[in-house]
């Protein structure tokens, strides 16, 4: 049995480069890192309802912290990058945009 469609996305990367990256038609975001990108495809154009046109998926590494003599490693997350077809957008950043503009109003 394979990946439930509603369990791939995880949620959007806030970022700098994620918000750059939405300026180029690109989205990103957290996915389960059992998603291959098929499915991650597939729940995109089912969700948000655009045409894909490619997905860049890589796995970051958690980061090793200490905790006493020991030391543990934070859990592995995997990051898609989509790239839309032409005509699509989709914009997670509309919030910021619209403060970004209210404080340039406000100076």
């Amino acid at each position: 049995m394979g990946l439930n469609i509603f369990n791939v996305i995880k949620g959007p990367v806030v970022s700098d480069k994620a918000y750059k990256a939405n300026i180029k038609n690109k989205i990103v975001l957290h996915v389960d890192t059992k998603a291959n990108s098929v499915q991650i495809k597939e729940a995109v154009e089912k969700f948000f309802n655009v045409k894909v046109a490619k997905v860049n998926t890589l796995i970051t590494k958690g980061k090793r912290r200490r905790i006493g003599r020991s030391y543990i490693e934070g859990t592995y997350t995997k990051r898609a990058y989509v790239t839309l077809k032409e005509g699509y957008k989709i914009n997670l950043f509309e919030q910021v945009e619209s403060n970004n503009v209210q404080q340039a109003e406000r100076n």
